[in-house]
């Protein structure tokens, strides 16, 4: 069992730093917020730091899932963090979203440093967070993901290292491309159901056992027919998201014309209010759009 710190204790985190408990780890906690670092000391047991070095002193592995490249930077290098404290030897596994720029350039930092470093975003969503059941796709060294991939484990359904430093951000991007065109595809199919006179339910049940089935649909068809929104992913995270796939595709020279329509179309639904709505709100767009 390892020391493991965990920065960031948001939807994703806060059960994440959970399962480590849960695995026997000692867990460190650090949230930007105190109040939610208290409250999960208290279902958790473990500590709390007031700043990532202080949570990061002594740790074997220090893991965040904080929000974008911004607030990376600041966990590792701003005042307070976390690279300043980390002895040599130990090990930051970033689980955020974030840019391949960003990632190599902490990789670098920390490789300066004696550190080592693990890209390790995640899919799954907050229930896959809950349930220990995320996929993790990971880049970088690989003795250091060899030492780290046990102690993802404790919330990973499979954990794969796909390359060096980014190379786990890079598949992120895959990920998240992936997934907005199944959504606007499904809010599409769901939409047609209905103006049909067809019992969506039902044609679910049908299709999502062949060719058409997919994650999404059988997870998300039920709340998208009922027009229910107020969970999972939400729209302003998912377009941060697209926004790196787009910058990162012209900049390597892959072309990505559905995933940049798509990514108007979450503009639209924002313009709805559906900032902090679930990425299957797609069908809501589609339903303004038939009144």
């Amino acid at each position: 069992m390892a020391k493991v710190t965990f920065l960031g204790l948001g939807v994703m985190g806060f059960p994440m730093a959970g399962h480590l408990v849960a695995k026997g780890h000692d867990v460190t906690v650090y949230n930007r917020t105190v109040a939610k670092a208290e409250k999960w000391v208290t279902q958790h047991g473990g500590a709390h730091g007031t700043t990532p070095a202080e949570a990061a002193e002594g740790a074997d592995f220090v893991m965040a899932c904080v929000g974008n490249d911004d607030d990376l930077r600041a966990v590792c290098l701003g005042e307070g963090g976390a690279f300043g404290a980390m002895r040599k030897g130990a090990i930051f596994v970033d689980h955020t979203t974030v840019s391949a720029a960003i990632t190599r350039t902490l990789s670098a930092e920390a490789k300066r440093k004696g550190i080592g470093y693990v890209d390790a975003p995640v899919s799954g969503g907050q229930a896959g967070a809950e349930n220990g059941v995320l996929s993790i796709m990971c880049g970088g060294d690989e003795g250091d993901y060899a030492r780290a991939e046990p102690v993802m484990a404790a919330y990973a359904r499979i954990c794969k290292r796909l390359g060096e430093s980014g190379a786990g951000q890079l598949a992120k991007m895959v990920n998240q491309i992936c997934i907005a065109g199944l959504l606007q595809g499904l809010s599409e199919g769901l939409r047609f159901a209905e103006k049909a006179g067809l019992d969506g339910r039902a044609v679910v049940e049908v299709i999502s056992q062949g060719a058409a089935g997919s994650w999404q649909m059988v997870n998300r068809h039920e709340t998208m027919i009922d027009g229910e929104f107020d969970h999972g992913f939400a729209i302003d995270w998912m377009r941060k998201d697209l926004g790196i796939c787009l910058k990162t595709a012209d900049e390597i020279g892959a072309p990505l014309p559905v995933t940049a329509l798509i990514d108007q179309f979450y503009k639209d639904v924002q313009a709805m209010g559906g900032n902090r709505w679930d990425t299957s709100a797609l069908i809501e767009r589609l339903r303004k759009l038939g009144e």
